[in-house]
């Protein structure tokens, strides 16, 4: 059965199309946002803004007769929509909905492409491989069903894994005796890219993102000795400035990727964020803290008490504190949203300067980018 078609005749229509990023809404109107001056297609993956600050046009020509400026991650004066984007949403839907992974073959067909072109045009218009996108999905899945399944087994099977061992190579990396030892005999690729609030320093294993760190003029190999002492960087040509990645790696052409959208992070216009796969580590209470962390939406703050009464742990402030400390990822996880229970900001640790730009930028107060 198909979908019904896209209404987009009224404000609230437009609005509803724009927030669920509906690429069958492109090319039916563009939105615009007054506090950036610039103008999006329905489906463009920045960070949303608030509905008062949002404007509506027919036409690119519209909104920039209006005296706005096109985007340049989504290019809207390019007029049609992207090319198979209708496809590509159709195989997100498809692999968040299947108990299996489908196969690469079977959405190339069902999107009318051979499998090797479906796979760069999936990565092209969503930032990683159809493969990689299943397992931020299996990830997500595993995080979400262990507060409500009966046991972790039966969460693993339910997210779609075949094995506690899969699940587990998938979601933490290596084994805990591993990680303990400051990831002994690990490698881990580096990248480094410039933002607006100061360089950073982002590093990946096989299973994502596991350090997002601003760097102060610091060396970014030293910066992962101290995070992980025991791991050492992949060998190779640097992304950027940095030795530590081998763009001509699987791991280092999807750290190219990831590094791209954690800068898009900072800069306040991340994707959703199963787009970007984070391998995360630290004992189960942090976790939980870490993905309360994630599920707060921009603009909203929580004191450590407010955090460990969601979390069911009410007498459990400081350890709450003792977890935000050691967020290994800047910004990726908001550890800069939690604030004092009088209302007063918390320490940060890299520096209350950037706490503020960072909140003051989600609050709408200051143009993404612009700090």
């Amino acid at each position: 059965m198909s979908p019904p078609p896209v209404t987009t005749d009224t404000p609230e229509d437009r609005w509803r199309a724009m927030c669920a990023r509906d690429p069958a809404a492109d090319g039916r109107f563009v939105f615009a946002v007054v506090t950036t001056g610039v103008y999006c297609r329905p489906s463009c993956s920045a960070r949303r803004a608030r509905r008062e600050n949002v404007r509506f046009f027919d036409t690119p020509a519209a909104a920039e007769a209006a005296g706005f400026r096109p985007c340049k991650r989504c290019r809207p004066e390019l007029g049609e929509a992207l090319p198979h984007a209708a496809a590509i949403a159709a195989a997100c839907a498809t692999i968040r909905a299947a108990e299996v992974e489908p196969p690469l073959a079977e959405l190339a067909a069902a999107a009318g492409l051979s499998p090797e072109r479906f796979r760069r045009v999936f990565k092209a218009q969503v930032g990683l491989t159809p493969k990689r996108f299943a397992m931020a999905v299996r990830k997500q899945r595993l995080r979400d069903g262990l507060g409500t399944a009966r046991t972790v087994t039966e969460a693993i099977h339910q997210a779609g894994y075949g094995s506690a061992a899969r699940a587990y190579a998938e979601h933490h990396g290596p084994p805990p005796r591993r990680q303990r030892a400051g990831m002994a005999g690990e490698t881990l690729s580096l990248a480094t890219a410039p933002t607006s609030l100061g360089e950073i320093v982002v590093a990946a294993s096989p299973a994502g993102v596991c350090l997002v760190e601003f760097l102060d003029g610091r060396d970014p190999a030293a910066v992962l000795a101290a995070r992980f002492p025991d791991a050492r960087p992949a060998p190779g040509p640097g992304t950027g400035s940095d030795p530590g990645s081998d763009p001509g790696s699987e791991l280092g052409a999807a750290l190219d990727d990831w590094l791209a959208a954690v800068v898009a992070c900072v800069e306040g216009a991340p994707g959703p964020a199963v787009e970007l796969p984070l391998d995360i580590r630290g004992t189960v209470f942090q976790e939980k803290v870490w993905q309360a962390l994630r599920a707060l939406p921009p603009g909203r703050t929580v004191s450590y008490g407010e955090l460990a009464a969601a979390l069911d742990h009410p007498g459990a402030a400081r350890a709450v504190a003792g977890a935000v400390a050691d967020n290994r990822l800047a910004v990726v996880v908001p550890c800069h949203r939690v604030i004092r229970g009088s209302g007063a900001l918390a320490g940060y640790r890299w520096g209350m300067a950037r706490k503020r730009a960072l909140l003051a930028r989600e609050a709408g107060e200051v143009p993404a980018g612009e700090d």
